[in-house]
């Protein structure tokens, strides 16, 4: 019997009441529970054998792959504690956040390593290769079999868009508490498969891995995002979940041209940032079922989701928030008004305790009653629906006026060339700040800067239109498809 403030070990229990269900489909290879439990409680004894103890913080930097998913569900079973890298991280970036997060061993494969011989040489004595660990001999060792919901599952770095990345602490009560309410949320149908092609090691990966287990329902993973695999699944009705960003819908939707997708198809969770208006009315007119979502690292995936009722009638908006959270808009250290820009605090027992070692972090984000401060802006408009605006961060403040980056870029994307784009505020004498767009341009398009000038001139004020147009090949992302605006900030020059 469980004890208060305890839940049972996800995939053991799993196993146990589910064991033939399929757990996990990758390449042509399908594990039922019962054998991803088996696999991971050999792998969690081959660990033990190499000396890897209760309470051991393990570093983890591997790609999206089967014995990926296996490992991690391993390292739950002998009651370690996860940190989660990011591959595409350079080597002094790995070393900082190993390093600062108190790392006892790090965990990758031979392929990845090739690419990070600073972090081999570094790390040497404390390097175990997933190769190495299958060959390893077993040692009988006694499997956690109960979860403490303040216990420590896992650490994940902030994407660091801005400074040194904070480790964010996720319990196993966030993780479940993440999974209930979006469980409530969204329902759970009986043919359920959930597409996962964005990487285990950020939250909107592993969450699927944690609600796979809590679920009982097969996880579809995916290496990479392959737009053409991907629609060939959803086309043949072998999902019915997925978990996507922006970028990643725009080239599903190119390649899927006038083709439709499955009924079966049921979800389309659209997260991590900001979503253009333009994209969601495409996705209603062609029928697929987008629900725009906000959540954090620091939420442990989606905190607010539109409802499937509200998905057409609420267009843009991210939902009302789920249902063990609370979401708060504050204007001037006040609560706002209705349709009134603000500051957006989330409260819940799915949101982090803090960040690892960063106690000044702690005490400038979280409010004594138990509110972390996004640094986000948005608004709730009369019946309570969020609607996301930008990043506080991202704020560009023109001669005294407050001007929103995506508010701009909702109007250029109306464009039918543009692709994507970002804007950015760099340095002006005159004004402290004025905004620069970044576009790229569809494949085989043409488009003058003049007519998105001209766009923007006719759809905002004056003091908002971009003062340069920058047209670029690409745009910088980080590992969750997020465009990285430091980076193009420091591609320009003060104009």
């Amino acid at each position: 019997m469980n004890e208060p403030n305890q839940i049972p070990n996800w995939l053991m229990k799993r196993a146990y009441l589910t064991p033939d269900r399929p757990a996990i489909i990758f390449r042509n290879e399908r594990l039922t529970f019962r054998q991803l439990f088996e696999r991971a409680k050999t792998f969690a004894e081959k660990l033990h054998y190499t000396g890897v103890q209760k309470g051991d913080r393990v570093g983890v930097l591997l790609n999206n792959q089967l014995d990926t998913v296996v490992l991690l569900h391993s390292l739950q079973l002998l009651g370690c504690q996860t940190v989660l890298l990011n591959i595409r991280l350079q080597d002094e970036e790995l070393l900082f956040q190993l390093e600062d997060s108190e790392a006892m061993i790090l965990i990758s494969n031979e392929s990845l390593l090739i690419e990070h011989r600073k972090l081999q040489d570094v790390w040497i004595d404390r390097l175990i290769t997933l190769e190495q660990l299958r060959k390893r001999a077993q040692r009988s060792v006694p499997v956690v079999e109960q979860f403490s919901m303040d216990e420590l599952c896992t650490i994940m770095y902030t994407s660091g868009t801005t400074g040194h990345p904070k480790g964010v602490l996720q319990t196993y009560g966030n993780h479940w508490w993440s999974a209930a309410g979006s469980l409530l949320n969204l329902g759970l149908h009986e043919q359920d498969v959930w597409l996962c092609a964005v990487p285990l090691f950020h939250i909107s990966g592993f969450s699927i891995l944690v609600r796979s287990v809590l679920y009982g329902i097969p996880i579809r993973l995916y290496e990479k995002f392959d737009e053409k695999q991907i629609n060939r699944v959803l086309i043949s009705g072998k999902a019915t979940i997925i978990s996507v960003v922006t970028a990643m819908v725009q080239r599903l939707l190119h390649e899927l041209g006038d083709r439709s997708y499955h009924p079966n198809f049921r979800c389309m969770l659209i997260g991590g940032g900001k979503v253009p208006l333009p994209l969601l009315k495409t996705c209603k007119e062609k029928g697929i079922p987008v629900f725009q979502t906000y959540g954090m690292t620091e939420t442990a995936s989606q905190i607010a989701t539109l409802s499937p009722e509200h998905s057409l009638t609420k267009l843009g908006s991210a939902g009302k928030p789920l249902f063990f959270s609370e979401i708060k808009i504050i204007k001037e250290r006040k609560w706002a008004n209705s349709n009134e820009f603000g500051e957006i605090y989330v409260k819940g027992p799915n949101v982090t305790k803090g960040y690892w070692k960063r106690e000044d972090a702690n005490r400038e984000n979280f409010t004594e009653d138990g509110w972390l401060k996004t640094g986000d802006i948005g608004y709730m408009d009369e019946e309570g629906f969020l609607y996301i605006i930008d990043r506080r961060t991202d704020l560009i403040i023109s001669g005294g006026e407050n001007i929103y980056p995506a508010e701009i870029e909702q109007v250029i994307l109306t464009h039918p060339a543009v692709k994507e784009v970002a804007v950015v505020g760099i340095s002006d004498k005159q004004w402290g700040e004025v905004p620069v767009a970044f576009y790229v341009v569809k494949e085989g398009v043409h488009v003058e800067e003049k007519t998105l000038d001209d766009l923007c001139r006719t759809h905002l004020a004056k003091y908002k239109v971009p003062k340069r147009w920058i047209r670029k090949d690409e745009l910088p992302k980080n590992a969750s498809n997020k465009i990285l605006r430091r980076l193009l900030k420091k591609g320009t020059d003060p104009a």
